[in-house]
């Protein structure tokens, strides 16, 4: 099995991704796996309490089977696209629903599907070797699981920046931004886990307060007022210009164009509307309704195709994009 599902003795449950080989990657059987627990669970009184973890000590999860998908894509098979999205959404917006305390424990890469195990809980955990991100237009997608609901939420165009860029954040930037909840040196995380899960677990709260630290100085300290005044532009375009005229934060504002110049220009743009859509948006599951139907669409197209070849396939880290953006870059 890939997912392990227990409840302890002091109804304290625990959700463990155990797909160590791929990184924890999300294919249809864990999700469902995973669903199926919490649909258990749900109602279920001698459950107080759940505990997401890893068995990887590189990932917590590195996203969604995306290989799955792209050959699913590839072959026109639009019912197994979406049979797959439909159950990732809906693991996602289970998650979010669930009516007890959800910890997520977040050491090593969370990214793309991973956050959406972890963020629509009650609390995510993160240590100084956590990675997250959502990279998805590095490889012709857009941040979907929810993402259109969280990102723009963030404070100061962060989820903007971190939605267009792919951009990685460490455990204390997540905090910092607001994307995790609590910081937890890796060295506590073994005695934070068999507290939760322990008898003090039903009040998985006060545990934390007890184990979080003040998270130190991260990546983003800096560039902070940068990414409010370049990634608040009213459209893609202005996104672009007010980088090339950003001058406080040079270098920072040079290396966030690259980056947006290496990404796809069809899932720029696809980004830019569903964050767009999302930040007014009356709930998550309307923001998980729309990323569904573009996420069907998305796979058809030969830039996802190509981004994924590049990425997970072939490895060559060189994709040939065939779309472009409507204006100079």
């Amino acid at each position: 099995m890939s997912v392990n599902a227990r409840v302890g003795g002091a109804g304290v449950a625990v959700l463990e991704l155990d797909r160590p080989r791929a990184l924890n990657a999300l294919d249809l059987p864990m999700v469902t796996a995973v669903r199926d627990a919490l649909r258990a669970w749900h109602d279920d009184d001698s459950v107080r309490a759940v505990v997401v973890r890893s068995t990887s000590p590189k990932a917590f999860c590195a996203g969604g089977d995306i290989r799955a998908v792209r050959e699913a894509g590839v072959l026109g098979d639009d019912a197994a696209v979406r049979a797959y999205f439909t159950a990732e959404y809906g693991l996602n917006l289970a998650i979010s629903d669930f009516p007890k305390p959800c910890t997520a424990l977040v050491d090593g890469y969370a990214m793309g599907g991973g956050l959406g195990v972890s963020v629509h809980g009650s609390a995510l955990v993160a240590t100084e070797r956590a990675t997250l991100a959502m990279p998805e237009t590095a490889i012709g997608f857009f941040p979907d699981i929810g993402a259109s609901w969280f990102l723009p939420r963030l404070p100061g165009a962060v989820g903007w920046y971190l939605g267009l860029t792919g951009a990685r954040l460490s455990g204390a930037a997540a905090v910092e931004c607001g994307l995790a909840t609590h910081f937890v040196p890796a060295a506590d995380l073994a005695a934070l886990e068999e507290a939760l899960t322990g008898a003090d677990g039903v009040r998985p709260q006060a545990v934390l307060d007890r184990f979080a630290r003040p998270a130190p100085p991260s990546e983003l300290a800096g560039h902070r007022e940068a990414i409010a005044r370049c990634f608040t532009a009213p459209d893609l375009a202005g996104v672009f210009h007010r980088l090339a005229e950003e001058r406080a934060d040079r270098a920072w504002a040079e290396e966030t164009l690259d980056a947006l110049r290496r990404a796809s220009p069809m899932s720029l743009v696809a980004t830019f509307d569903v964050l767009s859509s999302g930040a007014a948006a009356p709930s998550l599951r309307d923001c998980l309704a729309t990323e569904l139907e573009l996420a069907c669409r998305t796979a058809r197209e030969p830039d996802f195709h190509e981004g994924v070849r590049a990425a997970l396939v072939d490895r060559d880290r060189a994709p040939v994009w065939t779309s472009s953006l409507p204006f100079p870059v």
